[in-house]
């Protein structure tokens, strides 16, 4: 085994005991914890798979932006110490409402069972997955060579580029709308919002 593939392992292990934490968690502020572990846990292994932009994607949105908006919606929706419940003699508009108890085992179990099948299913496609860096991938058939000419073609001399703006453009789109929809989340969460 290469030391690049022991780190690997051992990511991955980590990351799983992460989100295993994340689901067992008892509290609110265990599992945020846990989750922005278990996203920068994700965001190295993108890494040892050379892949930095999704690993550094990774990091800043799902361990830093992510996590520091779930501080924030657990810091404002935690009643402060001395709050009323409701039911208490204090008037409605400063009362803070508990959750209705529920029977957490049948919910446990069926959540247990749902994640089961999703990742024996996935666990499933594994196989058909060509190996880390096999001549035979599909990323090395002749699309990749069509990419690196024709981008040559262009006047683009980063392949990476070409590959974002040209002929994944939706794609990249998309992918603005959505770090643009986190920060429209972060400003709502901070009531920073300007309405125009």
């Amino acid at each position: 085994m290469t030391p690049e593939t022991a780190v690997l392992y051992a990511l991955l292990g980590f990351t799983l005991a992460t989100a295993v934490v994340t689901a067992l968690a008892r509290t609110v502020l265990t599992a945020i914890v846990a989750f922005g572990a278990y996203s920068l846990g994700l965001a190295m292994v993108w890494v040892v798979l050379r892949a930095p932009d999704v690993g550094l994607t990774e990091a800043a949105v799902g361990a830093g932006v992510t996590t520091g908006l779930f501080l924030l919606v657990a810091r404002r929706a935690t009643p402060s110490r001395g709050s009323p419940v409701v039911g208490s003699s204090a008037s409605p508009a400063t009362a803070v409402e508990r959750p209705p108890e529920s029977d957490s085992s049948t919910t446990d179990l069926r959540a247990a069972a749902v994640a089961g099948v999703v990742t024996a299913g996935l666990l499933l496609t594994v196989p058909a997955l060509p190996a880390v860096g096999a001549a035979d991938a599909p990323a090395f058939g002749p699309v990749t060579e069509f990419y690196l000419t024709d981008a040559a073609d262009r006047g683009i001399d980063n392949a990476v580029t070409a590959v974002l703006v040209v002929y994944r453009g939706f794609d990249t789109f998309g992918e603005i709308a959505v770090v643009f929809t986190a920060a429209v989340a972060v400003l709502a969460v901070l009531g920073r919002e300007v309405l125009v």
